[in-house]
């Protein structure tokens, strides 16, 4: 089984490509594994990943990240797994209102790859091993700080967090039917940004304990 771990940067998942060791690296090993830094943000992350799916054919994808989230009953730190993923700012404002694709019909709401407006993972029943929290995500090319903006996403998409690169996993590997997980460490809730109440060293630890322990799951399953 071919694994490709990406992440938008190396430091997301380099303490579980330490870990490993050069595990599940050589020749005749039932599991592969290897790293991939796909870039920040949608544009990027659509990109090398719509090459890594054609060139590379894995059998899974896992998406490995840091992530704001909404909900300030969550603790930071956090690891959790998304189940849908929207585009939260592909539109256009209007009179104070937020109008998405489908609000402007230039996208119609259960067009592949999308599921009334949203890009689930269907594979989560098969692959979420750990049994850890899905949510749903929101992924944005601009941060979100603004109160304003933040309340209209909320009201609209009820996300649990959001990211820059989410949805691009997902519409990529939707299309190309290649099956997907995406693991998320809550770092900060959304608007804050003083850093110094942001836990990155320990989300990052988080996230990739999980991805040791993921991998050892699948290993002992492939």
């Amino acid at each position: 089984m071919r694994i490709i771990i990406t992440a938008a940067t190396t430091a997301e998942w380099m303490p579980a490509f330490v870990g490993i060791k050069g595990l599940y690296t050589g020749e005749g090993e039932r599991l592969k594994v290897r790293f991939h830094q796909s870039g920040v943000g949608l544009l990027a992350s659509a990109v090398s990943l719509t090459r890594l799916a054609t060139e590379e054919k894995p059998d899974l994808i896992i998406q490995v990240g840091i992530a704001g989230c909404f909900d300030t009953k969550l603790t930071l730190g956090k690891v959790l797994v998304i189940d849908d993923e929207i585009l939260g700012d592909m539109g256009v404002e209007e009179d104070g209102k937020w109008k998405d694709l489908f609000d402007l019909k230039l996208e119609k709401s259960g067009y592949p790859p999308f599921e009334k407006r949203k890009l689930p993972n269907p594979w989560l029943q098969r692959y979420n091993l750990l049994k850890l929290p899905e949510v749903t995500a929101v992924t944005v090319n601009q941060i979100s700080t603004n109160p304003e903006r933040i309340q209209q996403l909320a009201k609209k998409y009820q996300p649990t967090t959001e990211s820059m690169e989410g949805a691009a996993l997902h519409y990529v590997c939707r299309e190309a039917r290649i099956p997907f997980i995406q693991f998320r460490a809550i770092s900060n809730y959304i608007g804050e940004r003083d850093k110094s109440k942001w836990l990155l060293k320990e989300s990052i630890d988080a996230l990739n304990e999980v991805v040791l322990k993921y991998l050892d799951r699948v290993y002992k399953m492939a």
